[in-house]
Formats: structure tokens, sequence, C-alpha cells
């Protein structure tokens, strides 16, 4: 394999493409009454999964996940070189408290909601580095575990803003290789910590939409490309609220990209049937979203090119309670068809 060249001051462009081998997604059963139920190669029906607590039940989706990539890569674990994973709990407990059992080596992340862009980008890193064949990238959330550590309780019966947003219980895993797949990864942007000064952690759309708009169009400028080359410009979980400041923000900047944009939290649910307000968020949102629609249409040519913006917001429970801001930060991921035509 080739390495990668820089390009700009946020970008790789890898030499020769990475791929995407396979591709696994777990979701529970909310989202899998949501518009996108029949994308997900699996729904369960038990919030807790069969486990003693809500944390047990998200390192279940994880291994789920991970075990429907590898065998959608048609590999065995044992060929897995490295996983990269992360998740938004404390110490990141979710993903060594599950994938831990795979028993390969980890190197765990945090980027909040942004963590599938992160996982990506490390393992395609990697692979055009020569340190791995095959390598796991992958994530979740559940709604209970991201409840309990930031918000309140569910038994408190707290009343939630239209603003706030629905944390999906779910789980993405892409196995990422030297060996040619359906989808490749030929370059990406590394997202800049940004904050605005926004304090409320019921309005994440808000705080993350300035990051987002701050990686795209440093993207589009690295990358010298307009929003138009792109058939989707895809963020993770902005919602109704993020989306539309996201898309006069990238106005300022001197881009439209209101006719490609989608956002996996606005995709994920049905806002006036399952009463979600301003849509899906948390790491399984997007990494769920990716592995059970984005990819498909790329592998099947509907799309030739699009950039996956995962966005996330750098929280945790003793920054709020000391009453410090909330900043952004979002991956940008170029994914490309294989498909010659």
């Amino acid at each position: 394999m080739g390495a990668a060249d820089v390009l700009g001051k946020q970008s790789l462009v890898f030499r020769e493409p990475v791929f995407i081998q396979g591709w696994g997604s777990v979701v529970g059963k909310k989202e899998g009454e949501g518009p996108m139920g029949a994308c997900f190669d699996q729904i369960e029906e038990d919030p807790a999964l069969g486990a003693e607590n809500w944390e047990e039940a998200e390192s279940r989706l994880q291994i789920l996940a991970a075990k429907q990539a590898v065998e959608h890569a048609g590999l065995s674990m044992e060929e897995i070189r490295m996983i990269f994973a992360g998740d938004l709990l404390a110490q990141s407990i979710a993903s060594s408290f599950g994938i831990g059992q795979l028993d390969r080596p980890v190197y765990g992340l945090f980027g909040a909601c942004s963590t599938m862009g992160e996982a990506l980008s490390l393992a395609a890193v990697a692979v055009a580095a020569g340190a791995g064949t095959h390598v796991l990238a992958l994530t979740s959330s559940h709604f209970a575990t991201a409840e309990k550590e930031f918000r309140f309780p569910l038994e408190y019966g707290s009343q939630r803003p239209l603003s706030a947003s629905w944390t999906v219980t779910g789980s993405g895993a892409c196995v990422v290789g030297s060996r040619p797949g359906q989808v490749k990864i030929t370059g990406i942007t590394t997202g800049k910590i940004t904050d605005y000064g926004l304090k409320d952690s019921q309005n994440m759309g808000a705080c993350m939409a300035p990051a987002a708009c701050q990686t795209i169009s440093a993207h589009l400028r690295d990358f010298s490309r307009s929003p138009e080359d792109y058939d989707r410009i895809i963020t993770g979980d902005l919602g109704y609220v993020g989306q539309q400041i996201l898309l006069d923000l990238m106005e300022e900047e001197g881009f439209r990209i209101g006719k490609v944009h989608e956002d996996c939290g606005i995709r994920i649910f049905d806002r006036e049937t399952q009463d979600t307000h301003a849509g899906g968020s948390g790491c399984g949102c997007s990494a769920s979203v990716l592995a059970g629609w984005i990819l498909p249409k790329i592998a099947a040519g509907e799309w030739k090119r699009v950039l996956f913006v995962p966005t996330g917001a750098l929280m945790s429970r003793m920054s709020f309670y000391e009453g410090n801001s909330v900043p952004g930060i979002a991956q940008a991921v170029v994914l490309e068809t294989v498909q010659e035509n």
C-alpha cells in the first residue's frame, strides 16, 4: 500500500484507495420502527439485550455489530489486526467491556457522536500505512446509558425541550482494509475543536453545527471541490435545529449545500409519530445509518461519492456541572463507489 499525502490545512488524500470490506448495524426497537427500519441488519426488541444493566446492553450491541461486519467481509475475527472503537460513556466502558471479549488489539477513542468518523479515519490511515490488512472501526450508543450519564435517570420523567434529540440505541461497524471491497475511502478531513460558547446540553444540534461547518468548508477548500462534486454530504446528528444552522453558516462561507445535504439524525426517526423532537443523536446514530443505508447505496453505485461527516459535542458530566460550554468537532471521510459505469 502507498501512504497518504497532506492536502491543504486539514486533509489527507490516499495515494491508493483504502476499502471498506464489510459492515454491520444493530439497533433497538424504536429505531427499527422508524423510517429506516428495513435497512438495519439486526433489530433488538429487548432494550436490555438480556443484560443486567444498560451499560452491558450497549456493550452487547457492539459485539453484535462487530460480528456482523466481519462476517459480511468474509473474514474471521482472528484476521482483524486491530480495532478502533469508542462510545459516549466515561472511560468508554461500553467499548472496553464489550469488544474486550473479541480478543483483538484495541485503540479506545473519544469523539462523542463523531466517533465513527474518527474510527474510520484512523483505520484508513493505519491500513494505508501498512499497519494492518483488516482493521475494524465501530462505535455505539444507547438511549438509557446516555440519559443516565448526561441528563436524568429515566425514572425521573423529566420534560424534554423541542430542541432536544433522542439518543439512538444502536451500533455500527466497518471492516477497513487493503483488499478491494465495494466501497473505497479516498480521503479524510480531520476536524478542529470549534466552540461558539453555547452551554445548552439539550440543544446538541446548535452546539455541533459550527464544527460541521468548519470541517466541511475546510474539506471543500483542501480538495478544491464544490458541494456539487458530491452526491450527498451527510452529517451525523445535527437534527432539524442543527441542520438549518449549518446551512446558514455554510452560506456565510460561500457554499450552498442544501441540495446535497442529509443528516442521519433526521433520517433515522419520524419526529411526528415517534416523538423524537429535533431528531436522533449518539455515536450509534451516524454509525448505524452509515452501515445500514449509506454504504449499501454507494456499493450499489446509486451514489458515486459521499462526504460522511459525523459530528460530536465534546462535553462530559463534569464539564456540564462546572458550567462549561459545549465545544463541537466533526470528522469527514470521503466514500466512493468502486463500480465502473
